[in-house]
């Protein structure tokens, strides 16, 4: 008997007749098995929903989705073309738009579904991710959102459908939050301006390039870029680059300051870098300086908790991805990147500041204090073109950061570190080399020939390690989800002769040696010492913290709102739901492509219907195809 499982739209879309319902009813249907509803052939040929024209959908069951959400209905719409002299929808249409750019005909677009249709619909896409335990590293880690974050603040239309904090009179209970994602930020990178958030980590890089060429002098022609900077980071750098006039050479940070000189723009380096390696880089910042260049950083903030700060290695600009304060990886976004430089650049930071003003009656009050919105006049010469900063994200964030504080940050930190060292001492054990030296959470393990092996193993337990292709290395990077079972199984996977039980104290000594605290890195500097970091500690203060900002905002839970043109206002609560389904949240955007079956249905049917809507014109999905291997297999548009 064939196992077979039918999409729960098929009824609604595509018709089906009664004989076809009544001969699969009766089929004595078997449990299918996950590979079963990956592999198994339909008895019949089903179109995919995004594929079908909306005339061929004859069957409609239940109320759909856009009447829930669009206001005006038939009657409405009546009475509002009766006040305009129409008497129907085309020929308001006709009046207001020219004929040349009149789309005549349907779209070739599904027809709208019912929240619970949706629901089915996306449960059954997401079975068809896997999801892996990824300790690839590159920038994404897992994570864990504690509930009141996931609940009050991302699923909260008190949150998420305000957003953009433009008009501060009803903004002040995100400009709260976003001033204490600032605080948190400068005071972990050790610089004292920081904005309140960017779109994400490669694109912050870019914008660090602007600010290093709007502020040094003189006629500079190229950057240096390090060659174990993140890979999506130095692509990313490179398109730009290319726009401005500026050569990129991406080369090892030890070798930059024999080619630096008086036409570089600055440096460009990871810290920790892409493999783990944290190098001492105050000879290089010296020359950079002593050439009129600047230095920017990309970094963890995870990591500067415990390790010095941008700021204590004479770092200008420090820019990185806040994903991993948690936020899921959801394939590479969104989260909130950051930025921090120093006072003399203020005014050249892309994106908004959030300052501290007064009100017409004295009292203190939060307003945008700079803001970078020249970009619609100024164009390409404007300071800079970001047009989203991911504030949601960014909230949560701030969230995290008071929830855990300072003190709760460095144990997750020193937790991490901590499992990390044990895994490397497990590799030596194993006779392989570790290469990372002086590492955080991130190592890089020649494995020589038994790498096949060892992937292998990893497949096996569902665990995904960095595969350096044309090397006989693999990456690990763990992460504070990691357990110690997980430890265990690395462990095995490497070939130690040894567990987790079975260390010593000669093992234990050995593992101290090569810890930070041991070394000249370890951060000696204190952070986030305002008060708003230690006065929650429970989840009841922080939902009772969470609440008192969000009383302090008008949103759509109170009325309708001005501005914010790219705001999350129509977003359900029924599309929310998906946020914390694991098959979506823990999806790595560098996971084999196999994996991530189900994203790649979302793009392929979303890359469709704008197909339909603008024909032949290139089409970008940002920013989840801005990192993920999955973006190689979508069709182009």
């Amino acid at each position: 008997m064939i196992s077979t499982k039918i999409s729960p739209r098929t009824l609604r879309q595509l018709g089906i007749r009664a004989d076809i319902l009544r001969s699969v009813s009766a089929m004595a249907m078997e449990t299918p098995t996950r590979e079963d509803a990956l592999t198994t052939k339909p008895l019949f040929s089903v179109t995919p929903a995004c594929e079908r024209n909306q005339d061929e959908l004859s069957v409609k069951i239940g109320r759909g989705f856009e009447q829930r959400h669009v206001g005006p209905g038939p009657r409405e719409q009546r009475a509002m073309l009766e006040t305009l002299g129409f008497t129907t929808i085309d020929e308001l249409i006709d009046q207001t738009v020219p004929d040349s750019i009149r789309l005549r005909g349907n779209l070739q677009i599904a027809d709208a579904m019912t929240e619970a249709e949706m629901r089915e619909e996306f449960e059954w896409i997401a079975k068809k991710n896997e999801p892996f335990t990824s300790f690839i590293g590159m920038g994404y880690h897992n994570c864990f959102t504690p509930g009141p974050i996931l609940r009050d603040v991302l699923m909260n239309p008190g949150w998420h459908t305000q957003y953009s904090p433009y008009q501060a009179e009803i903004s002040q209970g995100r400009l709260q939050s976003l001033l204490n994602f600032q605080t948190m930020v400068s005071d972990l990178t050790g610089l004292p301006v920081a904005n309140s958030s960017l779109l994400d980590e490669a694109t912050a890089a870019c914008e660090s390039l602007s600010l290093m060429m709007n502020g040094t002098k003189g006629k500079r022609d190229k950057v240096l870029v390090d060659s174990k900077c993140h890979p999506q980071t130095i692509a990313c750098l490179q398109t730009r680059a290319g726009n401005k006039n500026i050569d990129v050479l991406v080369i090892n940070k030890k070798e930059m300051a024999e080619v630096m000189d008086k036409k570089t723009v600055g440096v460009i380096v990871q810290y920790p870098d892409t493999e783990g390696n944290m190098d001492d880089i105050s000879e290089l910042v010296n020359c950079v300086h002593d050439n009129g260049g600047l230095v920017s950083m990309a970094t963890d903030l995870l990591a500067l908790s415990i390790i010095k700060s941008p700021g204590e290695l004479n770092a200008d600009v420090a820019f990185g991805s806040s994903q991993r304060l948690g936020i899921p990886m959801y394939l590479g976004g969104p989260a909130a990147a950051f930025f921090a430089t120093r006072t003399d650049f203020a005014r050249q930071v892309p994106g908004r500041i959030v300052g501290v003003s007064k009100d017409v009656n004295g009292k203190q009050a939060l307003r945008l204090s700079l803001q970078a919105r020249e970009q619609h006049i100024r164009r390409e010469k404007a300071t800079s073109n970001v047009c989203t900063a991911q504030a949601l994200l960014a909230n949560a964030t701030a969230m995290w950061g008071v929830y855990h504080g300072p003190e709760g940050m460095v144990e997750i930190a020193e937790s991490i570190h901590h499992a990390a060292l044990v895994v490397a001492h497990g590799a030596q054990l194993a006779g392989h080399k570790v290469v990372t030296e002086n590492f955080f959470d991130t190592m890089k393990i020649d494995v020589g020939e038994e790498k096949a092996i060892i992937l292998k193993k990893a497949h096996q337990a569902r665990i995904n390690l960095r595969d350096y292709n044309n090397e006989s290395c693999i990456g690990i990077a763990l992460d504070d989800t990691v357990t110690r079972d997980q430890i265990d199984m690395l462990l095995l996977i490497l070939g130690s002769p040894k567990m987790v039980a079975d260390l010593d104290e000669m093992d234990l000594d050995d593992i101290d040696k090569n810890s930070i605290a041991s070394s000249n890195f370890v951060r000696k500097t204190s952070f986030m010492e305002h008060e708003v970091f230690k006065m929650v500690r429970s989840e009841l203060e922080l939902v009772r913290y969470i609440k008192e900002l969000e009383r302090s905002d008008l949103s759509m839970v109170h009325s309708m709102i001005p501005l914010g043109s790219c705001t999350m206002k129509l977003n359900a609560s029924s599309e929310l739901e998906y946020l914390s389904m694991p098959e979506f949240t823990n999806s790595h955007p560098f996971a084999p492509e196999w994996q991530t079956r189900g994203w790649k249905q979302i793009f392929n049917c979303h890359f469709s219907r704008i197909r339909a809507l603008r024909a032949s014109m290139p089409v970008l999905l940002r920013s989840m195809l801005t990192t993920s291997q999955t973006a190689t297999s979508v069709e182009s548009v």
